[in-house]
Order: C-alpha cells, then sequence, then structure tokens
C-alpha cells in the first residue's frame, strides 16, 4: 500500500469537505462514519487487495455511452490509471473525478489512459459522468464483480448502509442490496498488466493525489 507522498491540491479540497461535514452533522452520525472507516481498516481488506508488482485481472466493461472498454485493450496504447468511486452521491467522488478532469491532459501527456470503475448502474454512471463534464471512460462495474477481483470491495456496517439507504438509496442506485463499496482505490498499470503504484486507504475522505500517480507513470518510461 502506497500513501500519499505530495500534499496538494486535492487534499484541501477533500480536507474542506471533510471539516463541512463533519460540521453538519450530529455527532451520532460522525460517530457512526467514523466506526465505518474503522471496521474497513480492521477487516484486513487492505493487506488483501491487490497491490504493486501484482498482475492486473483483464475486464471488459461498459462506459457510460454503453460501449464495451476492456483493460487489455487499451494496455495496448499506453499505461492506465484506474480509480474506483463510490457513486456520484458521494461529495468526494464528484471533487475528486472533477479534479482528475481537469489533471486528465497530464495524465495524456504522460501517455496513460484515465479510467474510472463505479458499482453504479449505467444510467446513474451516465448521470455522474454528465454532471462533470468527464472526458474520460466511467465504467459500470455493477455488483462489483471487477472490484472484487482487485480485492478492493467491502461490507458497510448496518449503521452506515442504513444512512445511505435512507439518504439516496443505496441499493437502487447500485440495483443490489449486498450493501457493499469499493475502497476509492488508485492504480497505475504498465502495459504488460502489472501493478506499478496502487492508493489504498480504508477513509474514503483520501484520496490518490495526481502528482503521485504522474511520478509513477514518470518511471514507466
Amino acid at each position: 500500500m502506497e500513501s500519499k507522498k505530495n500534499k496538494g491540491e486535492l487534499e484541501a479540497l477533500l480536507a474542506a469537505k471533510r471539516k463541512e461535514g463533519a460540521a453538519k452533522f450530529t455527532k451520532e452520525k460522525n460517530k457512526i462514519y467514523a466506526d465505518g472507516i474503522t471496521s474497513v481498516a480492521d477487516s484486513g481488506i487492505l493487506e488483501k487487495a491487490l497491490n504493486v508488482g501484482d498482475k492486473a485481472p483483464d475486464f471488459n466493461l461498459k462506459n457510460a455511452l454503453d460501449e464495451s472498454v476492456s483493460l487489455y485493450d487499451e494496455l495496448k496504447n499506453g499505461p492506465v490509471v484506474l480509480t474506483w468511486y463510490r457513486g456520484g452521491w458521494c461529495p468526494y467522488c464528484n471533487i475528486t473525478l472533477h479534479y482528475l478532469q481537469e489533471k486528465l491532459p497530464e495524465f495524456q501527456q504522460a501517455g496513460a489512459t484515465l479510467m474510472a470503475l463505479t458499482p453504479e448502474l449505467p444510467d446513474n454512471s451516465l448521470s455522474t459522468s454528465e454532471k462533470n463534464n468527464l472526458e474520460f471512460n466511467v465504467l459500470s462495474d455493477v455488483g462489483n464483480t471487477i472490484g472484487k477481483e482487485y480485492g478492493v470491495v467491502f461490507k458497510l456496517t448496518d449503521e452506515v448502509a442504513e444512512i445511505y439507504e435512507a439518504g439516496f438509496g443505496l441499493s437502487d442506485v447500485n440495483g443490489d442490496k449486498n450493501n457493499e463499496l469499493p475502497l476509492a482505490a488508485t492504480y497505475v498499470v504498465d502495459t504488460n498488466g502489472v501493478i506499478q503504484y496502487a492508493f489504498l486507504d480504508a477513509d474514503y475522505r483520501e484520496r490518490a493525489e495526481s502528482s503521485d500517480i504522474l511520478d509513477a507513470l514518470s518511471k514507466l518510461k
């Protein structure tokens, strides 16, 4: 597991949202969310998830335009940056997606393709893509099938699941009642299909910095 090496703009944006959320939520809700993060950390997922040096499983998923996208087909053109997001309902995800869109030219200049995976149903991933004016592929991983192959999927605590169901209907958004979500993981996969950078964190409010991703890409040349 790699932590953030560079503190950057994204961390500042996420920290501001975190502060806003803490002030807005009740003490009880803040504790439920904190306990949820602890539960993820204690589950051992960070140690079990695929990491640097592991072979990235291939996949074929539909993008927001209902087109099939294959990881290994994309790798023929250069390295791929894979990033998972929880859903368009998550403010931290929207901040991150918008930020990644701003940094997209830098990833492209480094020869990389950026792809985002989400457990949202296709209609919802299309909405997220349009809302954030995303010019990279947003792929619908219904049932977290691919996320599970990478080992980045966890089960929500009952308390967090209850809040999400009451708040925006998680089961409707994802099309199942599994109460499972992916970590906000990010991988850099080289043209041989090997993971060369991995960002894994139990806290969904923490995300990979573009500078760290670009550092990893620069080492592939």
